[in-house]
């Protein structure tokens, strides 16, 4: 085909213009990137008309995260977004199946405490989860469970009359005065704990007492219990129930069990259950018929721990995702795939065994399911219908497609999507089959359209095994585009993203863990290697970890950094790196197998194996990566960790961790700092206090982070300031 040479100058007319755009944009700063908005839930209401929302974002004056939910309603024209709930304390939102109302749970304080409050205590104050009551039409939220112990989840019935809900075993206000007497301040390391009850609550008479409240005095029994007035216990369990969900008849609840503690430490811990709810007199079938409590029937026994229980249509099934572990026999650290359990004989199956990455998120439709999942660099949306079938790849675009949620009674999507030019929003499909014309509903993060950001793509390279090996490059703004040749000699951040099981992609990133773009808008080529270990190339990828858990992907990152130098992309006199988490593993191991790096930022990042194992909440997994428990494989525990090789480290080394931290506890960090610091190395370790793993208690704690392992880099990476 012929192309005339004026539409060739009209085309590169463009490209340059739009080039000149971008360069007229300003760089994004540190405080603007930590403004970003994430969306934890998004839900379509029955008829497909409605979006909840639910939102996070940071707030500086009170120092917390705040979650918010918001409503978008489609009126047939432009449809408008208003913010439903403003405490700074709402999630979980979930619609009744009538369309009536949305529940969610919220740590706000009942108004009536709020008037009372002359302390911050939380355990007097009650200031823990508990679910309430909003209309998509708006107006006050009305708080149906009450007490001090805070609801863990709970799920609506099909008809929409009742709220099914766990929270731990309530006690009376005796049996704590008395607990509180005989143990003061004493903690009772596992003998203490106690399992959950699953309540019925009847939503209108709920609905009623609240507004009779004003004018009536709580009973006595009322006061002294944490039990819900009118709640009705349907069963109990010696572990906590973590999810429940109500069969599309009505029929039975499944629920999904954890320790009570939460730590990952038997694998009997996690499994699915269900609950008949016939037997109880609660399903819309025999309303009304009060029935004996019965016992919970297993449905799983496996090594695994499952995640997002959700029932198929046809009442029997139910979907599930596995976190880690394997559902076919002795463990193994899999990626997440897509599940299904027999109600009736406890028969598992997994769909589209073909699909070689990870099933990241899905949701149930009326002919099957639509699942985000990854392969490489993409997360992509497909569709599937039956076990066997494989997935087929929906039309929409490159990114990364996150939380999606289907309507009951209408085609429509809705979902979460990013690129690396696109930040993160909350998206409207008409069907399945039209996600390439999805609009969006929110423009929360529209200030990062306006900025200059970073671009980036994928880069490949051989093992010394001969495996490929695939990771992104982020280039600083300017320094690549699709019209002119890439920069080279570039000062390059090795980015190391944690898990193992996790990958770095075409996705938009902005938080204190993921700061590439932040870093190449500071003047770093940032290279983020999905190693060994990673998702989105396999099962048999990932378990080439085992039981080398920092040699082998040491091995795949030492060279692909040895590529990007031999390639001419990254300058071989300003290398760094960085990572939290098991990117913390890897860096730590790292600087102790190469002087190369100018400068290491690391975080919540274990530098032995033997006491992380035993102070961290998932314990199987780490014995599984080193192939046994210490006692077990000592040599392997010894070969692994970086504290034994410490004396070769001479990179200037930034530490981060929090205070409360137990999934890499938080004495790693102080091992690694006292170490370094009795080798004269150069350092410096922050601790968040309060904070755990995630560093989401206060916004504040992040931002400072990622302020100074900025700060580290430029000081010792030797990029002058102001790049």
């Amino acid at each position: 085909m012929k192309i005339s040479k004026h539409l060739l100058w009209l085309t590169a007319f463009l490209a340059l213009a739009s080039l000149a755009f971008a360069e007229n944009k300003p760089k994004l700063t540190l405080d603007e990137f930590f403004n970003a908005v994430t969306y934890p839930t998004v839900a379509l209401s029955p008829d497909g008309n409605s979006v909840v929302i639910a939102t996070e974002r940071a707030d500086w004056d009170q120092q917390i995260f705040r979650t918010d939910l918001w409503l978008y309603h489609d009126d047939g024209k432009a449809g408008s977004l208003i913010q439903l709930t403003q405490s700074g304390h709402d999630l979980d939102p979930k619609w009744s199946p009538d369309g009536r109302w949305i529940a969610f749970r919220s740590e706000r304080k009942p108004s009536s405490e709020k008037d009372s409050d002359s302390g911050d205590d939380k355990d007097d104050k009650g200031d823990v989860s508990q679910i309430y009551l909003i209309s998509p039409a708006g107006g006050e939220a009305i708080p149906v469970t009450q007490g001090q112990e805070e609801v863990h989840t709970f799920s609506w019935s099909s008809d929409s009359r009742t709220i099914y809900f766990a929270t731990r075993n309530p006690w009376t206000k005796t049996q704590k005065d008395d607990y509180k007497k005989q143990w003061k301040d004493v903690v009772q390391y596992r003998t203490a704990e106690r399992g959950d009850t699953i309540f019925a609550l009847d939503v209108a008479a709920a609905l009623a007492r609240h507004s009779a409240a004003p004018a009536k005095e709580e009973s006595d029994s009322e006061k002294e219990s944490d039990l819900t007035p009118g709640a009705r216990p349907l069963a109990t369990s010696p572990l906590r129930v973590d999810d429940l969900v109500t069969s599309p008849d009505g029929s039975k609840l499944a629920f999904l069990t954890n320790a009570v503690n939460q730590r990952q430490e038997k694998f009997e811990d996690v499994e699915i259950y269900t609950l008949d709810l016939s037997h109880t007199g609660d399903s819309p079938a025999t309303s009304g018929e009060k029935k004996p409590a019965q016992q919970p029937r297993q449905l799983t026994h496996n090594q695994a721990v499952e995640v997002r229980p959700r029932w198929a249509n046809d009442n029997r099934h139910i979907f599930f995702t596995v976190e880690v572990g394997d559902v076919t026999g002795p463990y193994r650290d899999l990626q997440p795939h897509l599940y299904w359990v027999d109600s009736d004989s406890g028969a598992v199956e997994q769909w589209s065994k073909d699909f070689i990455g990870p099933v990241d998120h899905y949701a149930v439709t009326a002919d099957g399911a639509l699942t985000s999942a990854r392969l490489g660099t993409e997360v992509s949306a497909y569709s599937v219908a039956q076990p066997g079938q494989s997935l087929h790849k929906l039309n929409g675009w490159n990114g990364s497609y996150e939380i999606l949620s289907a309507a009951t009674h209408s085609p429509r999507i809705a979902f979460v999507y990013s690129s690396l030019q696109k930040p993160t929003e909350v998206y409207l499909a008409e069907s399945a089959d039209q996600l390439a014309d999805a609009r969006p509903i929110t423009s929360l993060n529209h200030l990062f359209t306006e900025r200059d950001l970073p671009q980036g793509k994928p880069y490949r390279w051989k093992a010394d095994d001969g495996t490929m090996i695939e990771g992104m490059l982020i280039y600083p703004p300017g320094s690549f585009d699709k019209i002119k040749p890439e920069a080279k000699h570039l000062p390059m951040l090795t980015f190391i993203h944690g898990g193992p099981a996790d990958a770095d992609g075409n996705h938009f990133e902005a938080d204190w863990y993921q700061w590439a773009a932040l870093a190449a808008t500071n003047g770093w080529l940032v290279f983020e290697p999905n190693y060994r270990g990673s998702t989105g190339y396999g099962d048999k990828f990932l378990e080439q970890i085992v039981p080398v858990i920092v040699s082998r992907p040491g091995k795949d990152i030492l060279e692909g950094i040895d590529a990007l130098v031999k390639d001419g992309i990254a300058d071989p006199d300003h290398l760094t790196v960085g990572g939290y988490s098991y990117g913390g593993y890897m860096t730590n191991w790292l600087i102790t197998q190469t002087t190369r790096f100018k400068a290491a930022v690391t975080g919540a990042g274990a530098v032995e194996h033997v006491g992380n194992w035993g102070n961290d909440d998932t314990t199987f997994d780490d014995a599984y990566f080193l192939g046994g428990r210490p006692w077990e494989a000592q040599q392997r525990y010894h070969d692994e960790a970086a504290i034994f090789q410490i004396d070769k480290v001479k990179t200037p080394t930034h530490m981060v961790g929090g205070a409360n931290d137990i999934r890499v506890a938080v004495l790693e960090d102080y091992l690694l700092e006292h170490a370094l610091y009795s080798l004269g190395i150069p350092n410096a370790l922050l601790i968040f206090p309060g904070e755990g793993h995630s560093l989401g208690k206060n916004p504040w704690h992040g931002k400072i982070k990622v302020r100074e392992e900025l700060k580290w880099l430029q000081k010792y990476g030797g990029i002058p300031a102001g790049n």
